[in-house]
């Protein structure tokens, strides 16, 4: 990036990110920061509420198949199997291959403390804030606390064209704008009918501003996104990804940065809401979710070897389908881990079982473990940050319990 690029950064904090830039319809955040570590971590938000019994499914256990007479799992669904218990939903089978490598993994019958009212707005604040309860007020980001706590930090926020908030990245901690391969193609009309509408209002004004002078610089970002192609266009697992679709633009952009300076990155992938017909909804996200993981670890090329990859979901999903093939929103469910950092090969869980009695609120999949704290022990494992900031700062409130050793 050059300096031109860099001097159009605007710092926004909390509140003012969240009634300015992020309320405009031309930016979506994906978020970086720069950190004093040599390790790289990804955070992908999965939207919607993945079903976390569909992508790792326990076809193992005696009530799995009553319970989804429709929803098939295991060998009946094509399912590539993990160990005998698990198997794998076979729109990942484009990332087997890190499975067996040992560089893709799961956590299952986890959760966020959310509970019972199933609210996609609350239970994504929930999980992008780090906190226990709304009650706790969602003022900022846990990976932006994470910052705010290691001295020497610089961070940037990059955003692409769309309309989702990071919160997970919001806070004290400055934060700036970049957006990859941003195309807004406005009209000289419509740029002045920004200004005009903006014009009053410092950081609207400062915000479509710096949107619109990024999305002008594709140009000077030639040179980064033709080493980064050069570097996909070499990798054969690449074969199975589409290219020019915007999860692989991000992850372009997300790899591009993280062999740099860049240690942190975090962005969303929706698609995981599967009420109805499941079975292609899930289908067609579980295939960008692998698009996305084989792009950053051909564009990050050595540097994967440091890296982890942590995609969270606000909840799960019910563990009965519904009556129209699909599931509805429930608690616990599954995390996805990759990266050459990552202990793979293995489903890690304390897994309750899905009989009647075993089921959250006769419902659910039972929460074993909190996703806060397989995250904390990645920043623990990974960083070298202390118990007592995880416990109390970037995860208020959470107890750490048993290390599960996903990083190696």
């Amino acid at each position: 990036m050059t300096n031109d690029v860099s001097r159009r950064k605007f710092l926004m904090r909390g509140a003012a990110l969240g009634c300015s830039a992020a309320a405009s319809p031309l930016i979506t955040p994906i978020a970086l920061a720069n950190a004093p570590w040599d390790t790289r971590l990804v955070v992908i938000v999965l939207r919607g509420g993945m079903d976390g019994l569909d992508v790792v499914q326990p076809y193992g256990d005696p009530a799995m198949a009553a319970l989804r007479p429709n929803l098939k799992t295991g060998q009946a669904a094509d399912a590539l199997d993990l160990d005998g218990f698990y198997a794998m939903h076979p729109s990942l089978a484009p990332i087997y291959p890190l499975w067996q490598a040992g560089q893709l993994g799961f956590v299952h019958a986890v959760s966020t403390p959310y509970r019972d009212k199933r609210s996609h707005f609350d239970g994504q604040d929930i999980l992008e804030a780090g906190i226990t309860n709304l009650g706790q007020g969602v003022r900022d980001g846990w990976l932006n606390r994470l910052l705010q706590v290691t001295p020497g930090i610089e961070t940037e926020t990059a955003f692409a064209v769309g309309r989702e908030r990071m919160l997970i990245l919001e806070g004290d901690a400055p934060s700036s704008a970049w957006a990859p391969r941003s195309e807004l193609d406005l009209s000289p009309q419509a740029e002045r009918l920004l200004e005009l509408i903006y014009h009053d209002d410092p950081l609207f004004r400062e915000a479509s501003r710096d949107a619109l002078l990024i999305a002008g610089d594709v140009a000077t970002q030639a040179d980064l996104a033709s080493e980064t192609e050069e570097m996909l266009a070499d990798n054969p697992m690449m074969g199975a990804v589409r290219p020019n679709i915007a999860h692989v633009q991000l992850a372009e952009f997300a790899a591009s940065r993280l062999r740099g300076d860049t240690r942190i990155a975090s962005f969303s992938l929706n698609g995981w809401d599967t009420h109805n017909e499941q079975k292609r909804g899930i289908g067609n996200a579980l295939r960008a979710l692998s698009e996305t993981i084989l792009t950053l670890r051909a564009g990050l090329g050595a540097q994967w070897g440091k890296t982890a990859v942590i995609c969270m979901t606000e909840f799960g999903r019910t563990a009965r389908e519904n009556g129209t093939n699909g599931t509805d929103h429930g608690t616990g469910g599954a995390m996805v881990l990759a990266g050459g950092a990552v202990r793979g090969g293995r489903v890690v869980t304390d897994w309750p079982g899905l009989s009647d009695a075993d089921l959250y609120a006769g419902r659910d999949l039972m929460p074993t473990r909190d996703v806060r704290a397989i995250a904390g022990w990645a920043l623990r494992d990974m960083i070298g940050m202390s118990v007592p900031n995880i416990e109390n700062i970037v995860f208020p409130g959470v107890e750490l319990g048993q290390n599960p050793g996903i990083i190696l």
